[in-house]
């Protein structure tokens, strides 16, 4: 059965992938991004000759959110599937970041996330049908130098995720994790980067670390070809096709090494939490109530 999905940060990267690859496979799809008439008009032009619905949506504001879900459900006659998508990265020493930055990244990478799902899950609700796919990050699992910020935000998105999955089972509708590794995208382009650096010289030569780590990285993503863009938008539109109540909790996308790591710990945690809900009584709310497999 084909999907109405809406996908968050369709502009470009991972969400233009999604876009085009959920299109192809007869879906029907509302892209939704910042300045459709503005800075990404040709952007909103592409998505729409693809076939996509197009609108405008800021995550960082309520207004916005709430009028763009509203229109897509409108242009779609429906919603079955959000994809929440769009996110911002940093990179940099942890300390150097100030409150304002971090309110920044948390407003677009939580609260976001938040704000789109509030606005979607009436609808789903009522239908008694729906999924949630949330793009975090395998940095969502395991924490790496000079990206904390980034981390603590992912890790707040997993978080948010578990729980929807658990409170929205009984209302038949599915949340779900995409975590992907790193990829060249124009996500790296677009990093947050702290403005105060006064204690460089406190920090000695780690000042100069996040950079150089970043360069690996980058180098590191060179000597991987197999590591494309393409495979996390083939790994949600396997979510979107998978029949409700047979969807993974988590879904790791990644073949630079990483992710070996991480699938043990996510089976594990699996078992963890099992036994947890398990024992408080609760077990049945990691079942999703499935009406029609669908």
């Amino acid at each position: 059965m084909k999907k109405k999905v809406l996908i968050t940060g369709g502009s470009s990267g991972f969400g233009a992938l999604m876009v085009k690859s959920l299109i192809n496979d007869g879906h029907t799809v509302t892209a939704s991004m910042r300045g459709v008439n503005g800075k990404n008009q040709a952007s909103a032009a592409k998505m729409t000759a693809l076939g996509a619905h197009v609108v405008e949506i800021d995550v960082t504001s309520d207004d916005s959110v709430n009028t763009g879900v509203a229109d897509a459900i409108n242009k779609m006659g429906g919603l079955d599937v959000v994809v929440n998508n769009a996110g911002i990265g940093v990179l940099g020493i942890q300390e150097q970041f100030d409150s304002e930055e971090m309110k920044k990244l948390f407003d677009v990478n939580v609260f976001g996330v938040q704000r789109v799902n509030k606005a979607a899950l009436p609808h789903l609700r009522g239908q008694e049908s729906g999924l949630l796919i949330q793009i975090s990050s395998l940095l969502g699992r395991v924490n790496l130098p000079f990206y904390g910020p980034y981390n603590a935000s992912k890790w707040a998105v997993e978080a948010l995720a578990e729980g929807y999955r658990l409170e929205l089972s009984n209302f038949g509708v599915d949340s779900v994790i995409v975590e992907p590794g790193g990829f060249p995208t124009n996500f790296f382009g677009n990093l947050m980067f702290p403005k105060d650096k006064s204690n460089d010289a406190e920090y000695g030569p780690m000042a100069e670390a996040p950079k150089q780590m970043f360069d690996s990285f980058e180098g590191a993503l060179a000597q991987n070809p197999e590591q494309k863009p393409q495979m996390v938008a083939d790994a949600v539109l396997n979510l979107v096709n998978t029949p409700a109540g047979e969807r993974p909790a988590r879904t790791v996308v990644d073949k630079m090494g990483m992710g070996d790591h991480i699938d043990p710990y996510n089976r594990q945690l699996d078992q963890i939490h099992e036994g947890i809900l398990g024992a408080f009584g609760m077990g049945d709310m990691l079942e999703l109530n499935v009406a029609e497999k669908a």
